[in-house]
């Protein structure tokens, strides 16, 4: 997630209410990667923090050093978490990206507290601009990725983008909306514009706050997320 951290010129506001959050429930969560090291997850549980994200891998060739302490340290605070991956459509196959995730640690637990795996779809500073690929490409390689992961966990991935990523890059497709749960990322105070189909579940929202990481709002209750971990 660091392209979006570099856009992040609001990223110290806070969110209020929207039009979405109003008419429901939200959660606080965070993410982080392995920059974060292993924060003092117990003092972010007592902060509000019902669920957390980790950077486990990204393309073929990354694991972050610092996943396994963070992953359990949640477990043992009490914070429902999820690993993600970094996706580099340019390296390799959805496919090989969704089992390099599953043998590096990015499996899901029948534990009441683990959430779906999530694929993290952006771009890469140095890369080129959606990587080169068509939007139906880049709509076949994550549905790719997405039916390997399944294949493996049972689960079909969140998705986490932007919307303006997300209508360049796949052109504003709708394939994935009634299956795969949407992580949007914003920074400001609004969530504004979805992608085609979606209702967001999770808004990444700033990156710096109360809480260690990114900033991340769950639309719904305590019961509806834990309700994700078995989806």
């Amino acid at each position: 997630m660091a392209a979006l951290v570099a856009m992040a010129v609001t990223a110290s506001l806070v969110p209020v209410a929207t039009a979405q959050a109003a008419q429901q429930a939200t959660l606080a969560g965070f993410d982080i990667s392995a920059s974060q090291g292993v924060p003092d997850f117990n003092a972010a549980k007592a902060n509000g923090a019902a669920f957390a994200f980790i950077k486990d891998t990204a393309g073929v060739g990354y694991v972050n050093p610092n996943f396994l302490d963070q992953f359990r340290g949640l477990k043992a605070a009490g914070i429902i978490r999820g690993a993600y991956h970094y996706a580099r459509p340019d390296s390799t196959s959805g496919a090989e990206q969704a089992r390099y995730l599953h043998d590096h640690d990015g499996k899901w637990f029948t534990d009441g507290m683990t959430l779906p795996p999530t694929l993290d779809m952006e771009d890469t500073q140095g890369a080129a601009h959606c990587y080169n690929l068509t939007p139906q490409a880049m709509v076949a390689w994550i549905a790719d990725f997405s039916a390997t992961l399944r294949q493996l966990t049972g689960h079909t991935p969140i998705i986490y983008t932007t919307t303006s990523w997300w209508k360049a890059c796949t052109g504003n497709s709708s394939a994935f909306a009634a299956d795969h749960v949407l992580w949007l990322a914003r920074y400001n105070t609004e969530i504004g514009e979805q992608p085609a189909g979606w209702t967001a579940k999770f808004w990444q929202s700033g990156v710096t706050g109360p809480l260690p990481g990114n900033q991340d709002t769950f639309f719904g209750t305590l019961d509806q997320l834990r309700a994700l971990t078995t989806r």
